[in-house]
């Protein structure tokens, strides 16, 4: 994957590493030049968003944090149904 330098000195990255990499705007970046290469990393690793939705083929509410979203521990499952109401 590629992309290129603006005259001002901005990289776009691509919105596949973006959301691999769950950055989104405003985000912080590190940056560290290794030899001659430059590597950009997240300063924070943000939690997905998880969410109860209605199962299409149960109808029963079931807890997800979408497709590309981490395997559900029983500890993180506590822990967000600790703040639902």
């Amino acid at each position: 994957m590629q992309t290129r330098v603006s005259s001002k000195g901005q990289v776009v990255i691509p919105a596949p590493v973006r959301r691999r990499l769950g950055i989104r705007a405003g985000d912080s970046l590190e940056i560290v030049v290794e030899n001659d290469r430059v590597v950009l990393a997240p300063r924070t690793r943000r939690m997905p968003t998880a969410k109860i939705v209605r199962d299409p083929i149960t109808g029963l509410p079931v807890l997800t944090c979408g497709p590309n979203g981490p395997v559900l521990t029983s500890e993180r499952v506590r822990e967000l149904l600790s703040d639902f109401p």
